[in-house]
């Protein structure tokens, strides 16, 4: 392909005491190189970890750096002459980042970005591009979640936070599993959760309805997308016998980020506490987590949010409309 320039967003920062810059710029479109291909982004989402590195929040991005984690697009060229890897050319792919892409690697939110051939993941018949584009960093972290706390069809299993991305595909994919049951908790009452958190007072109300709904059992799993200590304390003291308690989010800014629970009960009940951080994982891993959840996708188990769900911007109108609006769901649309 005759190499030519492209529009890409691109943070800028001159030293690590400045504030990061996000500029639009023109660019040459990335050359090939081993092992890679080239795709023609035609979607891309603005995740929250998107907004949060161009604040400068992520201390492995290095600069200055095309951001963007999450991205559906078609392949254009592939550094290999094989007949399987030229069959690549022309399918719709999609995928997400891991540690690298947005971060140390130019990432997304560009019209071309390289990809590795081994993170090329083919894009599910039953989701749009643009639906594809939004499901990258979701769909990896809840799966991720899942995995680490070793969920199997015997556990009843709580998210928290279930109306949100990650939260809504922790929940599918537990169903999806066979768990013998899931509880959805949420702050507002939407999608008929089990548990909706009193404001005033979260931490009571989670657990007096999860001593109601388990019969004082308690729960095997706890999926945690929120970052709220008062909750985390509350879950902690509920995990049943050999529970594990999972988290994705800790809170921001100058709050007490310190948890404390009944050691003696801790150690007797055998409980795990694990974070997961989807940021420490490869493109590769995130690819192989994708190719996982294809089959939930295809049999109608996993769905993603609908198209109608997200606000659309062309990349221009990126940074005011998207990266500045915090409390949208926003897709950057390349066309």
């Amino acid at each position: 392909m005759e190499l030519a320039s492209m529009n890409a967003l691109q943070l800028k920062r001159a030293s690590e005491t400045d504030l990061v810059k996000s500029e639009m710029v023109s660019v040459p479109i990335p050359k090939l190189k081993p092992d890679h291909a080239l795709v023609h982004v035609k979607y891309a989402s603005i995740q929250p970890s998107d907004r949060l590195n161009a604040q400068g929040l992520f201390p492995s991005t290095t600069y200055p750096r095309i951001p963007g984690r999450d991205y559906s697009g078609t392949v254009v060229d592939i550094s290999s002459n094989s007949e399987e890897s030229k069959s690549w050319i022309g399918k719709n792919v999609y995928g997400s980042s891991g540690s690298s892409l947005g971060f140390d690697t130019d990432g997304t939110h560009a019209q071309y970005c390289l990809i590795p051939q081994n993170a090329l993941v083919e894009i599910p018949t039953t989701m749009s591009l643009l639906q594809a584009a939004t499901v990258g960093v979701p769909f990896t972290t809840a799966h991720l979640c899942l995995t680490k706390a070793r969920v199997s069809e015997n556990d009843v299993v709580l998210v928290l936070g279930a109306n949100g991305a990650v939260g809504s595909a922790a929940a599918q994919m537990a169903r999806a599993m066979g768990c013998k049951r899931v509880l959805t908790a949420v702050r507002r009452p939407v999608s008929n959760p089990d548990i909706v958190l009193v404001s005033d007072s979260p931490g009571i109300s989670l657990s007096e309805n999860i001593s109601t709904l388990t019969s004082d059992k308690g729960i095997d799993v706890v999926i945690d997308t929120v970052g709220d200590m008062d909750l985390m304390s509350a879950a902690v003291e509920k995990l049943a016998f050999q529970g594990r308690y999972i988290w994705i989010a800790a809170p921001r800014g100058v709050v007490s980020r310190r948890l404390s629970f009944d050691v003696f009960q801790g150690y007797r009940k055998e409980i795990t506490l694990l974070g997961c951080n989807s940021v420490a994982r490869t493109l590769e891993d995130t690819a192989g987590y994708l190719r996982s959840v294809n089959t939930w996708i295809d049999r109608g188990l996993l769905k993603a949010l609908p198209e109608e769900t997200f606000g659309t911007v062309k990349l221009d109108e990126a940074i005011e409309d998207g990266y500045k609006k915090t409390a949208q769901k926003v897709v950057i649309d390349m066309s």
